[in-house]
């Protein structure tokens, strides 16, 4: 790795470094790291993303858990969310439950919606504390408020299932649209499938298109089901091209065709990358 010197950390310019981080990812990773090693609270943070991701350096959990505790304990709200994330996944330490929920509720106190976010949902789902729906709706409408689209999306589901709330359907579709506007792709399908409910199936198509480029294999596969099963006739149709250009793709794959996935770009201000939460 490149060796960057202190002075040459004091000595450049906020454009500079812009550029620097923008640029090849060893580049960047390597002027991350001395920031985090000369203490810049912002940096640690940063690098133990690099590290997590792979971006610019050899894949590293366990110095990635090192360096987001570092910042942890110097009270960055990220760093505390993505110890927490490690102890969830146990991503670099054993995992433990609990121990993640204590980050959480630290990073979602200190103002951080993807903080608010991870600990509504341990509450929810009574993931290493005990289930309290209420006050997990709370905190998904704090971070709603905040504009978090996964959190909208959640909101969304308490109103149309009726938890803690009295179920309105009108409500849960005003949610869905809000996180589906906001990329979530959950929010998608879900304001999707509200819209068809309601006889908007154009309108509901257009956001099904929408899902598949961001969502996770498994839940393409729930939507594919779910296309399958619908009795309209141009959803079983988006279904079928679905799992065409996934058989297609994963095809192309096996043969050596395809190019390999690129690292998720990264901020170019000291910011750890933000979607660390399916």
């Amino acid at each position: 790795m490149e060796q960057v010197t202190l002075k040459a950390l004091a000595s450049v310019s906020h454009d500079e470094l812009a550029a620097i981080l923008s640029g090849p990812p060893a580049q960047a990773a390597a002027w991350v790291a001395a920031a985090a090693h000369n203490g810049i609270v912002q940096a640690q943070a940063v690098y133990g993303q690099y590290l997590l991701d792979g971006h610019g350096v050899e894949r590293d959990a366990e110095e990635a858990f090192t360096w987001f505790r570092h910042a942890a304990r110097r009270d960055h709200p990220m760093a505390m969310n993505m110890l927490g994330r490690c102890y969830e996944h146990g991503w670099g330490t054993a995992a433990c439950a609990p121990i993640a929920v204590y980050w959480y509720r630290l990073a979602a106190r200190a103002g951080l919606d993807w903080g608010m976010y991870n600990y509504a949902s341990a509450l929810a789902l009574g993931n290493g504390v005990e289930c309290d729906r209420v006050d997990a709706l709370q905190w998904f409408r704090r971070a709603a408020e905040l504009g978090h689209a996964k959190s909208l999306n959640f909101v969304g589901s308490f109103y149309e299932d009726g938890w803690e709330v009295d179920a309105d359907a009108t409500i849960a579709l005003d949610y869905y649209r809000r996180a589906a506007r906001g990329g979530d792709f959950r929010g998608q399908f879900n304001y999707a499938r509200l819209l068809a409910a309601r006889g908007e199936i154009d309108h509901a198509l257009q956001w099904l298109h929408r899902v598949p480029h961001t969502a996770t294999p498994a839940f393409v596969a729930k939507m594919q089901r779910w296309l399958a099963a619908s009795t309209v006739s141009v959803f079983r149709a988006l279904g079928e091209d679905i799992e065409a250009n996934f058989t297609a793709n994963a095809a192309a794959h096996i043969t050596g065709n395809s190019t390999a996935n690129s690292n998720a770009p990264h901020n170019t201000t000291l910011r750890p990358a933000r979607e660390s939460r399916a």
